[in-house]
């Protein structure tokens, strides 16, 4: 037996911030909201798909934001997307470099930390499957 794959992450989000949620992932970074099942849309909260990859924004009582913790989005023309998120109000950050690619890091309305990664001509990084 072994792992195959990462099929979804999930972050928190504080009750009652689905609106909020649809409107920074689906609006500003523009992630495909999908369904979510029967039995569990009752609990609240929303998902996106990233191609194979799914996020899931779960409710949380007592929400503390994933200010460390973080996913990292692979995406095509960083620019642009740093200037919508600028467009939006959403600060956007830049760290030290990492071989291979561009990136930034924003925060979602409620603080939850989000790297925005794009892959680099130049062959130093590292091989994606």
């Amino acid at each position: 037996m072994r792992v195959q794959r990462l099929h979804h992450l999930q972050l928190a989000i504080p009750p009652g911030a689905e609106a909020e949620a649809r409107s920074f992932y689906g609006g500003v970074l523009g992630l495909e909201e999908i369904p979510k099942p029967p039995n569990l849309a009752r609990r609240g909260g929303v998902w996106f798909r990233l191609g194979t990859l799914e996020l899931h924004l779960g409710v949380e009582e007592g929400f503390r934001a994933a200010r460390k913790a973080h996913p990292a989005l692979l995406v095509e023309d960083l620019a642009g997307l740093a200037e919508r998120c600028r467009q939006a109000g959403v600060p956007v950050t830049t760290d030290e470099p990492l071989p291979g690619f561009d990136r930034v890091y924003v925060a979602d309305p409620f603080g939850n930390r989000i790297e925005l990664l794009e892959l680099l001509d130049d062959g130093a990084c590292r091989t994606f499957v």
